[in-house]
């Protein structure tokens, strides 16, 4: 048996596992007692590609056999079968389908030979086991699998369909590489994590169409298995390394070394063995303090937090205090005061420490005052090290510690060096005020990003800027009382309040808080309606692909999101998920069949509605908002 479906050409319908969004068909059968139908059967699909997303499906005609089984007692005679089925067909829009079938089988001794060629060619494209002259090995990273398929035979192409939500990022490309004895097929994972799924599991369709279940385990990608991500690692510990080194002449780190060569020169009277272990501690000192910044990033990533340079920029409080802090320092760069020496002093007894625990503060306060400085070759290592596992972070970061400690460490091994190191001079000077610039420059495009971060209404994105603004001013403020008054206690406690209070300004400012949908019925259209607000409806459904687009891509928009609060919109959402009687109504009122929907309803009872298209943009909705009008 076979449900058979013939559909119009660009709609598609599903396979056992939809993809991003869908269903599969399903079949509730009423059967003679003696008869016993199968489960539903599932030929190998297609990838139908809705971007950014990505649905597992059959376009055309879609063929779902059934295995019927029947007992020796069955009489012969007439079989009447009835099923009651349900599908979901999807285009632009998604509809649901339901059907109360019938069937009249004929039973007899010896059935012919005869078989339909639809159910035929289904069933022949149904995958089968693996056979066992092939071989699957499925190795993972933290953001991708790699299926090694080795048939004996070159494979051209290869497919990999999963059959959980939870194992690949449906949309993204598949990346296939033809083998002598097989294929390789890389595909990105759907969390990224360095906890990898035990098994991996699903249906593999290589050449010619023929298709296989599997399910094996997943091993750790080896240190070396993949020559592309050992180029990358080692490219990524070379620019640690130059980072490093380069970071010793930045104006906030060179202070520190300088200070620590002199103290070195002063004490040339000791042994080479005794100047060696000062070295030792202070390469430790700057080891243990970047082993400490990468330990806490990746326990902020094993807890989901997903550390790394970006994720915090969604936050408006981390992008004010990076505001502030990069324009204390380029206020400290262009000469307003020295923040690298103010820190130096404020850690110069630790510094000046003898024996070995002031070299090991030493190297821990160079790591402190060298934190903020951004070296050239740095950003792109320390990326890749955070994208990467816990063993190629610490290696990365590692190189680049001991890049920074490297130059005083060899002043200990040769002592004669230290007549090379570079004086302190104008040069230095020039430098600091030449490195102002990128800093305010990126002062700048962070007020940019905080401005779209806050904004809602125009007139409350400036308000939010203006606040910012002004605790620049306080900022700035605070920066003179330290360029007047340097390494003196009460001059760092006004410099102290008065940053306090620049912090104020824009940490008071409300941020908007997300849209509050309701749930649909004709008595809360009808209310709001009575009461002379708009009301916007977005009938949806778990299911529909065009809807979750559509959600994320505009109606989760900042612009479209305040646009509704200002305009005292009365937000429904009509879940259709499962039938509702309800709100199929609802749909027939407005003139569609399907989901997506969206109409706006303005606040007059009895006018009429604006139904808008199933592909949404930004200024469709916003204009639809302002032709409606509040």
């Amino acid at each position: 048996m076979a449900l058979s479906l013939t559909l119009e050409p660009g709609w598609h319908v599903y396979w056992v596992y939809a993809g991003d969004a869908g269903l599969p068909p399903t079949v509730i059968w009423s059967l003679p007692r003696v008869v016993v139908a199968g489960p539903m059967q599932y030929p190998a699909p297609s990838r139908l590609p809705v971007s950014p997303l990505m649905d597992y499906g059959y376009q055309d005609v879609a063929v779902y056999p059934f295995d019927l089984t029947a007992a020796q007692n069955l009489r012969l005679g007439n079989a009447k079968l009835t099923a009651h089925v349900q599908w979901l067909v999807c285009r632009e829009i998604c509809i649901p389908g339901k059907a109360y079938l019938g069937l009249d089988l004929r039973v007899v001794r010896k059935a012919s030979e005869e078989t339909n060629k639809l159910i035929g060619a289904a069933v022949n494209a149904e995958p089968v086991r693996l056979p066992s002259s092939a071989t699957i090995g499925v190795t993972g990273s933290r953001d991708h699998l790699t299926l090694n398929i080795i048939t004996g035979n070159r494979e051209s192409t290869a497919e990999y369909y999963p059959l959980d939500d939870d194992t690949i990022r449906n949309a993204a490309k598949q990346v296939v590489e033809p083998t002598p004895d097989g294929v390789k097929l890389v595909v990105e994972r759907a969390d990224i994590s360095d906890k990898l799924p035990a098994r991996l599991k699903g249906v593999l369709e290589l050449s010619g169409g023929r298709s296989y279940t599997f399910d094996f385990p997943v091993e750790a990608l080896a240190a070396r298995a993949d020559s592309s991500d050992d180029s990358g690692f080692a490219l990524a510990v070379m620019l640690a390394f130059a980072g490093g080194m380069i970071l010793n002449l930045m104006p906030c780190v060179f202070p520190v070394l300088f200070l620590k060569a002199l103290a070195l020169i002063g004490n040339s009277g000791e042994s080479r063995a005794r100047q060696r272990r000062h070295g030792l501690a202070y390469t430790m000192g700057i080891l243990c303090s970047f082993w400490g910044i990468v330990a806490v990033l990746l326990a902020l990533r094993s807890l989901g937090k997903q550390a790394g340079w970006g994720f915090q920029l969604q936050s408006p409080g981390f992008v004010i205090g990076m505001i502030f802090l990069l324009f204390l320092m380029a206020l400290s760069l262009a000469g307003m005061f020295d923040f690298g020496l103010t820190l130096t002093s404020a850690g110069e007894g630790l510094a000046r420490k003898g024996g070995y625990a002031g070299s090991f503060f030493t190297g821990v306060l160079a790591t402190v005052v060298a934190t903020p400085c951004t070296a050239p070759l740095m950003g792109a290592a320390i990326g890749f090290a955070l994208s990467q596992n816990a063993a190629v972070a610490f290696a990365v970061f590692t190189a680049l510690a001991l890049a920074l400690a490297l130059p005083y460490a060899a002043l200990t091994i040769v002592p004669g060096w230290a007549g090379w190191l570079p004086r302190p001079g104008r040069w230095m000077e020039t430098l600091k005020q030449l490195t102002s610039i990128p800093l305010f420059l990126t002062v700048v495009w962070l007020i940019w990003v905080y401005g779209h971060l806050s904004s809602g209404a125009p007139a409350d994105s400036v308000d939010h800027i203006a606040r910012l603004l002004v605790g620049l001013v306080g900022l700035a403020i605070a920066g003179w009382t330290l360029g007047h008054w340097p390494a003196r206690r009460w001059g760092y406690l006004a410099a102290g309040i008065t940053v306090a209070a620049a912090l104020a300004a824009p940490l008071s400012a409300s941020h908007s808080d997300r849209l509050q949908w309701l749930p649909f019925s004709e008595a809360a259209l009808d209310a709001a309606q009575d009461k002379g607000k708009p009301v916007f409806v977005d009938f949806t459904a778990a299911w529909c692909l065009s809807c979750q687009v559509n959600e994320k891509a505009v109606l989760e928009d900042k612009g479209v999101e305040q646009q509704l609060i200002r305009g005292r919109y009365v937000l429904l959402r009509a879940d259709w998920t499962r039938y509702d009687p309800a709100i199929t109504a609802a749909l027939r009122g407005v003139g569609r069949s399907g989901v997506p929907t969206y109409v706006v309803f303005s606040g007059t009872a009895g006018g009429t509605p604006h139904v808008l298209p199933e592909f949404l943009t930004r200024s469709i909705v916003l204009n639809a908002i302002r032709q409606t009008g509040s």
